[in-house]
């Protein structure tokens, strides 16, 4: 890469399933999984949330140490990334023209707080119209179905794009404890999901818009993202 891209990573603020106060936050393994890709091929990332303050984790998504995902490993040994995970900004208070790439790690948390952030969803939209780069993994995607396009016609529509399934939704129970599947409502507004068969990784671009169905899709959608920053940055050359 020409320079060093700069990825402004956004995580839920939702600590809770409102609809059963249960406790979510982000899915750990597709912030650190990123996070590392990103950070080792030389980008600048920061980390900011929808409200600011501590990023609530899971309590699923993280086991006993020696039993989690490598990139949960290196997390749990990583004092300088827990301590930004424990103190995130509100992303509105930056300022988003220094990114090259906008990037949504998952984590049932986001079904609470993604879809009704309209600060988020003009974010993404501004993005887009400036040519750079939109990702989301999982539940990602839920910060993308507010987003519009300059006509007003959603901005999923007439996309290809990868997210947490229906049938894995209902597969690890939690179907009913969502405000909506996140499958069927980017159906609804036009997408053209595509998903490989349940929790096996699975991640696509469709332009400068990279998208991954689930948390084993949390490397290839990085990888996919340095891809597309290499090429804008080509283009832009």
């Amino acid at each position: 890469m020409a320079r060093n891209p700069g990825i402004l990573m956004i995580a839920t603020s939702a600590a809770t399933m409102a609809s059963t106060g249960e406790a979510t936050g982000v899915w750990l393994e597709e912030l650190t999984t990123p996070w590392y890709a990103f950070r080792d091929a030389g980008a600048a990332v920061t980390l900011a949330s929808i409200a600011g303050g501590p990023v609530p984790v899971d309590p699923r998504s993280v086991k006993e140490a020696g039993e989690n995902d490598a990139s949960v490993e290196r997390y749990l040994r990583d004092n300088a990334l827990r301590a930004a995970v424990a103190g995130t900004p509100a992303f509105a208070t930056l300022d988003p023209d220094g990114f090259d790439a906008l990037f949504l790690p998952g984590g049932h948390g986001t079904m609470f707080d993604y879809p009704g952030s309209e600060p988020l969803a003009r974010l993404v939209e501004r993005f887009d119209r400036s040519g750079r780069v939109v990702a989301a993994v999982c539940h990602g995607p839920a910060g993308l179905v507010s987003a519009r396009k300059p006509d007003g016609s959603p901005f999923v529509a007439g996309r290809r794009l990868a997210a947490f399934t229906d049938s894995e939704e209902r597969a690890v129970g939690l179907d009913r404890a969502v405000p909506f599947l996140l499958e069927a409502r980017l159906r609804d507004l036009g997408a053209r999901h595509e998903a490989a068969p349940d929790f096996q990784p699975f991640a696509l671009r469709d332009g400068l818009l990279v998208t991954g169905q689930n948390p084993a899709s949390a490397g290839p959608v990085a990888a996919l993202v340095l891809q597309a920053l290499a090429l804008a940055q080509g283009a832009a050359r």
